[in-house]
């Protein structure tokens, strides 16, 4: 798990510098030692940011012999091996240097915001071995190296362990020194002999300077630090052991309003502290140098502003950039759209194209219809012998389709699917349907079931109803139907019986009542999604003989035996089957 763990920050690093954040780190210093010592800087800025961050905590201690440690605290325990994968990518990447993070002692402390792990690293530098011509040395002296090595660190870790754990610089000038020396050459300063400017001068100069000594008494105010104030800023009891241990860190402390005067407890103005603490060995005090803010409302506008300033720049660049994907998105769109219409024109005249396109049509009739224990007769057969069962049942019902003037939609199996009165609008649509259906009740007897050698036996669905249709698709375009109509005449034909039309209430009351056809009620009976309905089947035209439906007469008639298809829908026939499909 430690070295999935430390791949993780390997691959953290590498992602948040491919996603444009290299600068930012880069600003931490400007080698590797300042980067480290401005990491709990950096993660405590993004606390700020983010409120639901539960940011870890970062303290660096230097040891005699020049040793690093780095001290890990976070109220999240088992995540402290990701640090080494990014110290050392940060390492090879930003200052070709290779280091190694070894662990030296792991623990809990309880903090001001509860127990926090403590991990304690060991910064060592990885040396890079150079091209030798001669072999490397035998198994036995690379053991001896490993043993030496490992009884050094154990050594070392030893020696950290009996260090006191508030760690104190040499002398305040040392600070002074890293802060005049940074980034240049290091020089022995000159220490004088006495401090050459007045008591008054340096008040003047930090006038919010505090002076207190191991008991957080105030030496100049004499009042109890801790009494007055709160550290905000590394989040840790307050107490000179807990300064010492930060005291690398940059402290905010933050004035109690209960110790406020009373003209300022209830104004909302609480004063910030923010600055550096240095201990000064010789007179067993620390001082912290800082410079007081006092925090209005007009500052915390301008913080607001800054904020939304900074959230709107963002929203308009994911603006830009999702317009600049629609703007894509639409020329891709376009293409697509001129392949489908050329495609459509290379098929049918311009003129049909355009009226298969698009369009809503107030009524038509759909038929479905299926074969009475088809899953059985499946099982019980060979392939072929069901082929041959659906190619002469389906030959006689494409017959019917020209003799009675409806459109084949699709076959599925044994389904069997038309509609008319799309995509043109006729008057009879029902009539032919309902003809249709007839003819489909009269040709299954001629086909034969291989099981038994007895005719087959269909059931039939029929409802009348508004569709909405269009072409859909680029690859095959298909002119589709949506709408309730269609789940409707599919629940007539699955809740019917065997050699039955089944008609839904609106395909019998507006389309074949007092039209020339026997219909009996069937009753009200329970159908899926619909609830109860009052349906009817269809049993005969009483204007029609049977040579007529089967269209064995010489003119293909509908109820009155006499109207013609018109033109469009011949038209249609002539166009695949595969290409309209309704849903």
């Amino acid at each position: 798990m430690e070295a999935i763990l430390k791949l993780f920050g390997e691959y953290f690093f590498q992602f948040y510098k491919m996603s444009g954040y290299d600068r930012v780190l880069r600003t931490l210093g400007g080698n590797l030692m300042e980067f480290i010592e401005n990491l709990d800087a950096l993660h405590s800025y993004l606390a700020l940011s983010y409120q639901e961050m539960h940011a870890p905590s970062f303290r660096v201690e230097r040891g005699a012999d020049g040793k690093m440690f780095l001290h890990y605290y976070s109220d999240r325990s088992g995540l402290c091996h990701i640090v080494p994968g990014i110290i050392e990518a940060v390492a090879k990447d930003f200052f070709d240097i290779e280091v190694t993070m070894d662990i030296l002692d792991m623990n809990e402390e309880v903090e001001m915001t509860g127990k926090k792990e403590h991990v304690v690293f060991l910064k060592a530098y990885r040396k890079k071995r150079k091209a030798k011509s001669k072999r490397l040395q035998d198994s036995q002296g690379i053991e001896r190296d490993q043993e030496a090595l490992q009884a050094a660190f154990l050594r070392m870790k030893e020696k950290y362990l009996n260090v006191s754990a508030c760690p104190v610089k040499k002398h305040h000038w040392d600070v002074v020194r890293s802060i005049v020396m940074f980034g240049k050459d290091k020089r022995v300063p000159i220490y004088p002999e006495r401090l050459w400017i007045e008591e008054k001068t340096f008040c003047n100069a930090f006038p919010f300077h505090i002076v207190f000594d191991e008991s957080l008494q105030v030496k100049q105010a004499g009042i109890q630090l801790d009494e007055y104030f709160s550290i905000i800023h590394p989040q840790v009891t307050f107490n000179i052991f807990s300064i010492c241990k930060f005291i690398n860190s940059q402290f905010v402390l933050k004035t109690r309003r209960e110790m406020m005067p009373t003209t300022l407890k209830f104004r909302g103005n609480n004063s910030l502290l923010s600055c550096q603490m240095i201990w000064m060995e010789s007179v067993q005090c620390m001082v912290y140098l800082c410079s007081l803010k006092l925090r209005s409302l007009y500052e915390d506008l301008i913080l607001l502003n800054q904020q939304r300033l900074a959230k709107i720049e963002l929203s308009n660049q994911l603006e830009m950039k999702k317009k600049e994907e629609l703007r894509v998105l639409s020329k891709h769109l376009a293409t697509e759209k001129n392949k489908t219409e050329t495609l459509l024109y290379a098929m049918l005249p311009k003129h049909v194209a355009n009226q298969l396109r698009e369009g809503e049509f107030k009524s038509c009739t759909i038929l479905f219809s299926d074969v009475v224990t088809f899953t059985d007769i499946r099982a019980a057969c060979e392939p072929i012998h069901i082929v041959n069962m659906l190619n002469s049942m389906y030959s006689k019902f494409d017959r019917l389709t020209s003799v009675h003037a409806v459109y084949k939609v699709e076959t599925i199996g044994d389904a069997y699917m038309v509609v008319e009165g799309v995509p043109v609008p006729t008057g009879s649509h029902a009539q032919r349907v309902a003809n249709f259906a007839l003819g489909m009740r009269i040709s299954a007897k001629e086909v034969m079931n291989p099981v038994t050698g007895e005719p087959i036996q269909i059931r039939v669905g029929i409802h009348t109803g508004s569709v909405l249709a269009g072409v859909v698709g680029d690859k095959m375009p298909q002119y589709c139907l949506f709408g309730d109509t269609v789940n409707t005449a599919s629940r007539m034909e699955s809740h019917g019986l065997p050699n039955k039309v089944h008609l839904s209430p609106t395909a019998y009351r507006y389309a074949l009542k007092n039209q020339g056809f026997e219909i009996i009620e069937r009753g009200e009976i329970e159908v899926k999604g619909k609830g109860k309905m009052t349906t009817y089947f269809l049993i005969q035209n009483l204007n029609a003989t049977e040579d007529e439906i089967m269209g064995r007469s010489k003119t293909p008639l509908d109820h009155k035996g006499k109207q013609k298809r018109e033109a469009l829908p011949l038209v249609l026939s002539s166009f695949s089957t595969n290409h309209l499909r309704y849903v």
